[in-house]
């Protein structure tokens, strides 16, 4: 058996001597190691391994707490898939079937026959490659919204749920968020787990001059206008029995809003230079990262359109927002990239995991997947750092060093290690607030002063 590609095993022991051993004797399998339970979570969340072996008996810490089990908390906390296989003392068999308790794949007792732990992590692999299978299976199965999107961010898994079930019906739904957060992605999924059988079509509205942005929507007859040589259809008659979705609706000038609200209302079209009216059976999909309301306080935007519009509002949270994906969706476009290139898939060095933590991507998913893509290209060894994204890790004296309001300065600082401490447990409010050092209500507390919920 070879192993997944790019699902490495990690290997976590703190005896340096015998972690060259199990290296050594699993050298058939792609590996890394860590001595600690922080080395483990960060090489954890670099390389997604698939399968770990791990010594139970990991040095206690300061409280007599076992690192070993919170070592095995933390790491299926960030992935309760991964197959853990925990290695223990001769005598140590009460902790090795509590270690199974809390979720590990197996134990073994040391000193370990190495034939016997190779074919362990063999058959953690092939169970765990079953499982991606039938979870995949499964997804496809039932048209699932989440296949296009990557993320383990609460609000954003809110955000799909909320999808799947509007997706059965045939309500107009108006997603709103910044550019680059994936508003195209979360529509073609509402279309795919929808009933209808016709195409998914999108149009930017921003995208178009006014001038044919008309004839692009409804279609045209022959001879509307100089050119016009033969009938056409527009965007919204290709999409009859499917999705249609708008993108930029902020942006459709307002004589067009006229004649899409009559279409919503009426459901019927009449091209450009015809008298026919068409039915036309189409789910409205809108997007913008306009404030509507502000448009339509300002006169540029129709109240009773963005209500046809809004009869389902979905929100969704900017990636600065999404604790724990810049660094998820990272690993992921590394690996697509390598892949259609040709290439091993390169892993993230330390300064560059801290770096992309740090970034406030104001050009959110978008801004990511091409700086991935360019340090792909640009890193060295198959290991990109920060200096490859063109990021650098900002400590909190910089951060504070263009002010000297001591009120900024510490509310700066405060968001960003809230950040940082939510973002590398995974949004585990009980484990960023021992991060932090302060209890879980005092951390509530700071997410709500610091509009971080």
């Amino acid at each position: 058996m070879t192993t997944p590609r790019h699902a490495p095993l990690l290997i976590v022991e703190d005896d340096l001597a015998l972690q060259k051993q199990l290296k050594w004797s699993l050298d058939k399998f792609e590996s890394v190691t860590a001595d600690d339970v922080a080395s483990a979570v960060l090489q954890f969340r670099r390389h997604s391994p698939a399968v770990v072996t791990m010594d139970l008996g990991l040095p206690p810490d300061q409280d007599s707490v076992s690192e070993g089990f919170k070592c095995l908390e933390r790491l299926l906390e960030l992935d309760p898939a991964a197959k853990v296989i925990v290695l223990t003392g001769q005598n140590d068999q009460d902790n090795a079937l509590r270690a199974i308790r809390m979720g590990a794949y197996d134990f073994l007792a040391k000193p370990v026959d190495p034939d016997v732990l190779s074919l362990s992590v063999e058959r953690a692999y092939r169970l765990y490659e079953l499982q991606q299978e039938n979870r995949r299976l499964q997804m496809q199965q039932s048209s699932d919204v989440f296949s296009g999107l990557i993320t383990r961010d609460p609000g954003m898994q809110r955000v799909c749920r909320m999808i799947e079930k509007v997706a059965p019906s045939d309500a107009t739904v108006l997603l709103l968020g910044e550019s680059g957060t994936g508003k195209e992605v979360l529509a073609q999924g509402l279309h795919d787990a929808s009933r209808r059988k016709g195409r998914f079509v999108a149009i930017n509205c921003a995208a178009i001059p006014e001038t044919l942005l008309e004839s692009e929507l409804f279609g045209y007859e022959r001879g509307a206008f100089t050119g016009a040589t033969k009938s056409t259809v527009g965007k919204i008659e290709t999409a009859n029995g499917g999705t249609l979705m708008l993108d930029e609706i902020g942006d459709l000038p307002m004589p067009l809003q006229a004649k899409l609200l009559r279409f919503l209302q009426e459901r019927v079209i009449e091209r450009v230079g015809g008298r026919q009216e068409i039915p036309i059976d189409v789910r409205v999909v809108g997007a913008t990262h306009q404030d509507l309301k502000a448009r339509i306080a300002d006169g540029r935007f129709r109240e009773d359109l963005y209500y046809r519009l809004a009869e389902i509002v979905v929100e969704i949270p900017p990636l600065r927002e999404r604790l724990g994906d810049p660094v998820l969706l990272a690993h992921a476009f590394a690996r697509r990239f390598a892949a259609d290139m040709r290439r091993a898939a390169p892993t993230l060095a330390d300064d560059a995991v801290r770096a992309l933590e740090a970034h406030r991507w104001p050009g959110n998913v978008r801004e990511l997947q091409n700086m991935l893509k360019r340090a792909v290209i640009m890193a060295d060894e198959n290991r990109i750092t920060a200096l490859d994204l063109g990021l650098r890790s900002i400590s909190v004296e910089e951060q504070g060093a263009e002010t000297l309001d001591l009120r900024a300065v510490r509310e700066a600082a405060e968001r960003q290690a809230v950040i940082t401490a939510l973002a590398r447990t995974d949004g585990n409010i009980l484990r960023a607030a021992e991060l932090l050092g302060v209890s879980r209500p005092t951390l509530y507390d700071l997410m709500n002063r610091l509009q971080l919920k």
